[in-house]
Order: structure tokens, then sequence, then C-alpha cells
């Protein structure tokens, strides 16, 4: 065992056994409010809070199948006008000041659920999309939608072919050379592109009013070049041309056979209940592109996608709305390891409820993934409920991990666990990372194409995930020697930033990422002392905020040089904490003030306060707030500097 990682004898004193027990006493306040949380069946499942386009579109959606339900459209327009900020807008996380797709969206959204342009909060928000450069200036997906109602041409729309879907596996170009969310959402949107369908508004429930004075939504919307001159976006742009032309034909070659191809490959990845994906965007448009397809609202697939996203909604007094996807998977695993580190064991009933329920979420379908591996064995785990075609490898090491802390016999389940292990490992990138879904998606020239403004076409193994296998990895007995561990450690050396933090894919930002790597390699087993983990050390130590808490702000992915910085979370802190805890620096007074910081932000009912994002979708587009990352984190980092100081009470 490496030096910094041996047991250390705890030297307290008068202050240290104070702060100790009021440090108990709020662990306690935390496990008991999150075993409160629990849902009898054994799972824990919060609200996985986005931007209000996710309840715009389901609006939309409804409108266009000739849904529209008065009383549902009147709640859902009271959520979007409880989401807008003073300015007009509406924002992607709080405190940015507004977006102007997202804006864009839920004007729309609200015109279609009756209100009219000359309502005050649709004056104000008219006002805020025209200072931000109007509709034109918006993201791809806004403008298809408003194409969709015929507010501007499809003719500017980016281009993705539904012939994508008849590439081979072998080219390299295929459907599966995209991430897994892409692929779910562009071959039923490709099928939307293909017939470019038109739901004509009347004027009173059209936007054209928020386009700029001059300005022609027909003539002015066209996929143009860049200012750079000779480069490869350019050169896509060119394409994009091409393939226009190639659309204009009243039967573009192929086009039939590719609507079947797509046709097909939707309706088998549809899940018995009705889902896509497991997420909003997926569903939605494979929703849309049957509708194109001829399918009929009564239609048993449509019927089951409209249950599953109907499924996806929340309500509160005269509000509804719906969420981008649902997070129970991940969040019973965290929840699980929170409270394993606050000192129940697997007899608990509580983590036996827990462990049995995860222990059914293991999947064995084999789903997209199995097309680079074929030779594979199936065995991961999914975000939500519903997802048998897409298990991720962050989460199933996350429940690997809660079940080796939380199961009271794992020999029992070795059958289980040992193929959750060997898939988590056989998902393992050329470069010795671990992305989300898929192996070696890391052609980056795909998010250089018109369609992709998101920059969100390809899933390339990421610092965080990585990390969190090696973690999972140690609990289970493996060591550096490991190849794959061996392999995961250099990618991370790579990937390390000058200062010594690590970036966060999945969660905001540098924190997030440099967290899951120190309890990573502290986790393998690697020498914490060396200078490049000391350099991580250092830099969360230099970012701890006056009030002894850690916070950084969504800003950071756009401005890199934020990384690190923001008002203070109980999530942030906690995982700073927990950082630097599994690099022995739970003695560090930085870690006694975080800890304090914890005990004395917690509210009367055991929980804290975060009206911050602190959860990514996609960086700089797409930011999350998991309402349970403000509950089990804090928890998690409590537990284990009562353990590293010398607790050793189990119940």
């Amino acid at each position: 065992m490496p030096k910094a990682l041996q047991p250390q004898a705890p030297t307290y004193s008068w202050a240290d056994a104070y702060i100790s027990d009021e440090v108990q006493q709020a662990e306690k306040r935390a496990q008991t409010a999150l075993l409160a949380l629990q849902h009898p069946e054994g799972y824990w499942w919060a609200e996985l809070e986005a931007n209000v386009t996710i309840t715009a579109e389901y609006i939309m959606l409804l409108h266009f199948l000739g849904l529209a339900d008065r009383g549902k459209f009147i709640r859902m327009a009271n959520y979007l006008l409880s989401q807008q900020l003073d300015n007009g807008g509406w924002s992607i996380y709080a405190g940015d000041g507004g977006d102007l797709s997202t804006s864009v969206e839920a004007y729309l959204g609200l015109k279609l659920a009756g209100l009219r342009a000359e309502e005050p909060a649709l004056q104000k928000a008219r006002q805020f999309i025209q200072n931000r450069g109007g509709p034109l200036q918006s993201r791809v997906f806004t403008r298809i939608f408003l194409a969709l109602f015929g507010q501007l041409s499809w003719r500017g729309i980016p281009t993705m072919p539904v012939e994508f879907v008849l590439m081979p596996l072998w080219t390299g170009l295929s459907i599966y050379e995209l991430s897994s969310w892409s692929r779910a959402t562009i071959v039923p949107l490709s099928v939307v592109m293909a017939k470019q369908p038109v739901c004509p508004l009347p004027p009173s429930q059209g936007v054209r009013e928020l386009f700029l004075p001059g300005e022609d939504p027909c003539r002015d919307h066209q996929v143009s070049f860049k200012k750079n001159g000779l480069s490869l976006e350019n050169l896509f742009v060119g394409l994009d041309w091409l393939l226009k032309i190639y659309q204009s034909y009243p039967y573009p070659p192929l086009r039939q056979w590719a609507l079947r191809e797509a046709e097909d490959w939707i309706i088998s990845h549809q899940e018995p209940s009705g889902d896509w994906g497991g997420i909003q965007p997926a569903m939605l448009n494979a929703i849309l592109a049957l509708h194109c397809l001829g399918y009929s609202n009564e239609h048993d697939a449509m019927q089951r996608g409209l249950a599953a996203l109907e499924f996806f909604t929340l309500s509160e007094g005269n509000r509804l709305w719906l969420q981008s996807c649902i997070s129970p998977v991940w969040d019973t695993a965290l929840s699980v390891r929170a409270l394993a580190a606050s000192g129940l064991t697997g007899s608990h009933p509580a983590l036996r409820r827990a462990c049995s329920w995860l222990l059914e979420q293991q999947i064995f379908q084999r789903g997209d993934w199995s097309l680079k591996n074929p030779y594979l064995a199936s065995g991961g785990w999914a975000f939500e409920f519903h997802n048998s075609w897409y298990p991720d490898i962050d989460d199933s090491a996350v429940v690997l991990m809660a079940l080796a802390e939380g199961l009271p016999d794992r020999q029992r389940h070795r059958t289980a666990l040992a193929r959750g292990l060997h898939w988590c490992l056989g998902m393992q990138s050329q470069n010795g990372g671990f992305a989300a879904f898929d192996t070696d998606n890391t052609k980056a020239w795909l998010n250089a194409i018109p369609f992709a403004d998101l920059k969100a076409l390809i899933d390339p193994p990421t610092e965080d995930v990585t990390g969190r296998v090696l973690e999972m990895l140690g609990l289970y007995g493996y060591t550096t020697d490991h190849p794959a561990a061996a392999r995961a450690i250099a990618f991370l050396r790579r990937t390390q930033e000058p200062d010594g933090c690590w970036y966060g894919r999945w969660g905001v930002n540098y924190i997030y990422g440099t967290w899951s790597v120190l309890c990573g390699l502290a986790g393998i087993g690697e020498d914490m002392a060396q200078p490049y983990i000391r350099q991580a050390v250092a830099w969360l130590l230099a970012h701890q905020n006056d009030d002894g808490g850690w916070g950084e702000t969504c800003e950071s992915y756009k401005r890199p040089e934020l990384r690190g910085q923001g008002p203070s979370t109980a999530s942030q802190t906690a995982w700073a904490l927990l950082g630097l805890m599994a690099a022995g620096e739970v003695q560090n007074p930085a870690v006694t003030q975080g800890i304090n910081y914890l005990v004395r932000t917690q509210n009367a009912r055991g929980r804290w306060d975060e009206p911050y994002f602190t959860g990514t979708g996609f960086p700089q587009h797409f930011m999350i707030r998991y309402h349970l990352y403000r509950d089990y984190f804090p928890l998690m980092a409590l537990g284990q500097y009562l353990r590293r100081r010398g607790r050793t009470d189990r119940v």
C-alpha cells in the first residue's frame, strides 16, 4: 500500500472533538433525510432539472400531432412563465443571463399555448430575443422547430440525409460513429428532414414578429460559409449545398430504401415501455418521424411513445413540465455509496432493498455498443428505468461500487458482478480512457459539420469516467499492475491540465473532473505522493472559497480561465473534499474548513439548498441540476471524513 494511503493515527484536540460531534450530528441528519427519500421499491429518484426547451418542445409536439390539450397547455405555459428571467429571456443554468435559442423555443411554446404577442411577458421576451440577434442566430434544433411550423424555410437547415443510415460499419462513416445520444436523435430526425413537413400556423400563433426589421426568414436563412477561409467547416458547407441539390430531385436515389431502414431502426430501438434512448430528444423525434411516415396517433408505437413522454412529466400546483431524462439508477447507486460511507452496512433494510433493485436493473441485451464489440458479453447498467439499448460505463462503474460497498454477500452475486466488471473493462478505448456509451467514438471532425453546432456528435473517452472506472476496479482488488489500469492511468496523465486539474465532462467542471480522477488514482493504488497528484491537490486547495466551500460556474466550459471559480455549493464542496481526502489530506485545515462549511449550511431538514446547476449534459449548451446531488454527495463527504478520522461505528 502506498505510504500516502496508509491509515493515519488521528490526533485529537478539544476543538477536534467538538467539531467531530457537530459533524456526526450533521451526518445523522443527512442520513435520516436521504433514507426518507427512498421509494418503497428500493430506488431513489428525484427531478433532473434542465431548461424550458424540454417543456416548450412538448407543447410543439402535441400541437403538431393535433393533440393540443387546452388544460395541459395552460399548465405548461404557467411553468414557462415561472422560469422567465427579469430581462425577458430564459436561461440554461442559474445566473447565465439568458440564452437566445432557449428563449426562442419558450416564446414559440407560449404562442402555441395560446398567449398573444401583446402579453407583457412576450413583449419582454421579444425584446430579449431581438437584442440577441433574433431567431436566425439560434441553434439548429431551434430552427428545425421553427421550420416545422412554417416560420422559416427548411432550406436554411443544415442537411442530415436519411441515406446516412445505409452506410455500413466498415466504411467508418456509419451512424455508429456518432455518439449514442446523437444516433438515437438523428436517425429519426433525418426522416423528418427528408419529409420536411410543415404544420401551418395562423398569424396569431406564429412568431414572425421575432425577426429583425427587414429580415426575410426564407431569403436570409441559409447555410453560409464561415469567414475563416479554407477550413473543414467550409468544406462541409459546400457539401451541404451539394446535398441540397440531391434532395431537390423529386425522387432522390436511395431515398425510399433509406426511409425503410430508418423506420426499421426506430421501431426496433423502441423499448417495450415506449422509450427511445431514455432521453427526450430521441423520444420526441422518434414520434415525429413515425408521424411523418404515416403512423396514426392511435398506433401502438405512437401510443407507447407518448405514454413514455408523459411519464417524464412533473407537476406542482398549476404548473406542469417535462424532464429531459430521469436518473433512478444513478441516484440509487450514489445514495447507496453515501449511506455506506455514513456507516450503514449491507444488512440495513434500505441498502438491502436498494442493492436488490440495482441487481434487477442489470442489462443483458446486446445494444448498439456491441456493433464495435461483437465478442463482448453484456452486463452493464443504464441511467434510466428503461434503456436497454444504451447501458453506460459511468453508471455501470458506480453501480458496481455501490454493490461492492452495500451488498452483505458479494460472493452470492459473483456472476452478476463479474459480468459487469467484464463489460466495463471491454469498453476501454484504444487510448486507455473510458467514454460514456461507446468505445473509440472519437472522430472529432464530425463536430465540424454545419448540423453539429452543439459540438456533441461524438463520445470520446473522458477523464471523469476513466477516474470512476479506476476507483471501481480498486474496490474489486485490481491494482496499477493490471494492463487496463496502467493504460487508464497513462490516459489521465496525458490529459491533465497544465495547472494540475482535470476536465469534467459530465459535471461542473474541473472540480468534478479532479475529484473523480483523484478518487480513481487512490482507489487503484497509485502512489498519491507523486508530483502530478500533488499538483492536483494544490489546485484544489488554491480554489477554496473564503467561506470554506468550493464552487465553479458553468461558464468555465466556455471560459476555462474561470475554472474552479464560483459560489460555493454543497455538491462541489463535497467533490473537492472527497478528492482531497483520497489524496491523504484529511488532516489538512482546508478539509476541516470544508467540512465546517457543510455543517454550517445544512438546513433544518438535514438537506442543503443548492440553486446552481452542477451537472452537465452538453458542455456550454445543456446543463443539469440533479436534485439529489445536494443530498448524497455531502453525506458521502461527511461519512468519509468521520471514517478517516477514526470512526469505527457501523450500523
